[in-house]
């Protein structure tokens, strides 16, 4: 497990490599890096539930989906959401009904 943060003038960079991937989020001086760290975690946890192992090819063909992941745990710059199951079940269900 590799982690690093890198700070640029008013911004922090936090971003975390997990294979060949790495997950990149900027944020300002005061957000909590460790909390970050456990964003990334968390996401790519989700993705791994749904695509198996995740890896690019996965990300690239199906980005429509990673940003409703996304979009499902974050609102307004704030992590609403923390649950696998409930990010993936809206998802889930489209799937079942297309």
């Amino acid at each position: 497990m590799q982690c690093s943060f890198v700070e640029h003038r008013n911004y922090k960079v936090v971003y975390r490599r997990y294979a060949s991937l790495f997950f990149l989020v900027g944020v300002d001086n005061d957000e909590n890096e460790l909390a970050i760290l456990e964003f990334i975690h968390l996401l790519v946890e989700t993705m791994d539930r749904h695509f198996g192992n995740v890896c690019e090819l996965d990300i690239m063909f199906h980005l429509e989906k990673v940003h409703f992941m996304l979009e499902e745990m974050v609102m307004n710059g704030c992590i609403v959401e923390t649950s696998k199951q409930n990010i993936l079940a809206p998802i889930q269900l489209m799937e079942k009904t297309s």
